[in-house]
Parts: C-alpha cells; sequence; structure tokens
C-alpha cells in the first residue's frame, strides 16, 4: 500500500496533544519516475517536481516555521522491506505551526505538487527524549 495524503486521523490526534510542543518531521519519500501532468510540473521528473514543492513550500505565507535540518539519500533498508529516495527532517517551532500549515489553502494547493512528485511517502511527528529539552 502506498501513502501520499495526510491522515486526516492522525491530524486530528495531533491536536488533542500539547499544541506549544515543539516536533519534528521525519519524511521517507520514494519519487515517481515522471511527475503527474497537470499540476504545473509537466514533464519533470518525481525528483524534480519535488524540487519544486520545495521552492514553493519555503515561502513565507506558507512555511509556517518550518526549518528542514537534515536531508539526506536513502540508501539500505536494513530492517524493512521499503525503498526510498529522500529523509528529511523538518523542525517546527510547535506542533500547532504543523497543524496551521496543513489547514492552510495556499499549502494545500502547494501540496498538489507534492502529490505529483511522489510515488510512496511517510511523515511520522516526532518529539525529542534525549537529551532532555
Amino acid at each position: 500500500m502506498t501513502y501520499i495524503e495526510a491522515n486526516e486521523a492522525a491530524i486530528d490526534a495531533m491536536r488533542a496533544l500539547n499544541p506549544s510542543e515543539s516536533i519534528i518531521m521525519l519524511n521517507l519519500l520514494k519519487f515517481r519516475d515522471k511527475a503527474l501532468d497537470g499540476f504545473g510540473v509537466d514533464g519533470m521528473s518525481g525528483g524534480e517536481a519535488f524540487r519544486r514543492y520545495g521552492e514553493l513550500n519555503d515561502e513565507e505565507d506558507v512555511k509556517f516555521g518550518s526549518d528542514p535540518i537534515w536531508v539526506g539519500l536513502a540508501k539500505n533498508t536494513v530492517i524493512g522491506g521499503e525503498d526510498w529516495d529522500l529523509a528529511i527532517l523538518v523542525r517546527y517551532p510547535t506542533r500547532q505551526h504543523f497543524i496551521d500549515k496543513v489547514d492552510n489553502a495556499k499549502y494545500r494547493e502547494i501540496a498538489k505538487v507534492r502529490h505529483a512528485a511522489i510515488l510512496d511517502s511517510r511523515a511520522i511527528e516526532l518529539t525529542q527524549i534525549i537529551p532532555a529539552l
């Protein structure tokens, strides 16, 4: 099974948690060979289309404090059978910043470019426990 869009039940679960807690989102991404047409990235590879999404996503009115703190090429899955192209850790000042972003109409339009680029993905909310904050 592949996943591209946010799970609304997971977003609702986030809403029930402390909105001021800092979070990091772990993103695991598998790109399409060719991006879907009709989203402004026609003729691009999935990786190229995702770079375009990143440029659009970096605009201040849709950034919501997000800060990519680590980006790397995925190599070998040592435990599990999944195959990823890219892993990204994105820090959000608060959980509410992330929720506000996914609720934002302009971001939802930009997210269509992500959809065109991605074959499969995971986004996992993380909170830090070591070292203690």
